[in-house]
């Protein structure tokens, strides 16, 4: 990992990563527009709202539930909440704060497909992949046809929990795992050059701080990120801005410097 002078962590606090979420605005089969229902396998996710009014659904180790989100709520939820964002007003603006920096960039989402997709590693990946240039058009088509497909699988899924209970998710827990199974080499090390790093460093800044002393705090150092495109791009629940903040050797964050 990256560091500022005397050995500073250069990631954001926490190892966290910071996304901004315009929810999408197209209507899904049951009449409620939104994002694919999807989980993550290692991550707790945070939403915090800036604009807009909208719900989160999920499911969970307490059944079905809906979340009202409106301006200042600050909601979060475990690995293993299957979640979709609803857009109750078109103008639903998130801001989401991600534990555990470069796991979502690096796969650690799965969407709700109908288990045949799951089941099948190839199948789920190309149906998942969205494509990377063509029109506006066709891109957003098939922004709409991965929802679709999502909502398909949530739906069957919802109503499997409201009448067996949490142990419906048993299975889509079994096939997540193996879905992610080989990506967990490359998801260990950010963790542990990230969030995990950042709290070693800090149990040794409250040592020196224990003695009196505060020789890191001459490391003091200021940094700042430039969002990763241009534009917003397609994700899993809306319109996407998102920011390096685990600089890497080849893509630093750029240190502010006095003029």
């Amino acid at each position: 990992m990256l560091s500022a002078p005397g050995g500073t962590p250069a990631g954001f606090p926490g190892g966290t990563g910071v996304t901004r979420i315009n929810v999408y605005t197209w209507d899904a089969v049951d009449g409620q527009c939104g994002g694919s229902p999807h989980l993550h396998t290692a991550t707790t996710e945070s939403y915090v709202v800036v604009a807009g009014r909208g719900r989160v659904q999920t499911l969970s180790s307490t059944g079905f539930d809906e979340h009202p989100l409106t301006p200042g709520t600050v909601l979060w939820f475990t690995p293993g909440t299957v979640h979709r964002l609803v857009n109750d007003d078109g103008a639903l603006e998130i801001v989401a704060v991600m534990g555990n920096s470069g796991l979502p960039e690096n796969g650690d989402a799965v969407l709700t497909f109908p288990e045949p997709y799951l089941d099948d590693p190839e199948r789920y990946r190309l149906a998942a992949t969205l494509p990377g240039d063509g029109t506006v058009e066709a891109r957003e088509a098939a922004v709409v046809a991965r929802r679709d497909l999502a909502m398909e699988g949530f739906l069957a899924l919802r109503s499997r929990v409201e009448a067996e209970g949490p142990q419906a998710l048993e299975h889509l827990y079994r096939q997540a795992a193996a879905l992610v199974q080989d990506k967990v080499g490359t998801w260990s090390a950010l963790v542990r050059n990230g969030p995990l790093a950042q709290a070693r460093q800090s149990l040794e800044h409250l040592e020196q701080l224990s003695r009196a002393d505060g020789s890191h705090l001459h490391n003091a150092v200021v940094r700042s990120a430039s969002p990763t495109s241009a534009e917003p791009v397609y994700g899993m629940c809306g319109r996407l801005q998102t920011w390096n903040l685990m600089p890497s050797a080849a893509e630093p964050a750029t240190p502010v410097r006095p003029d």
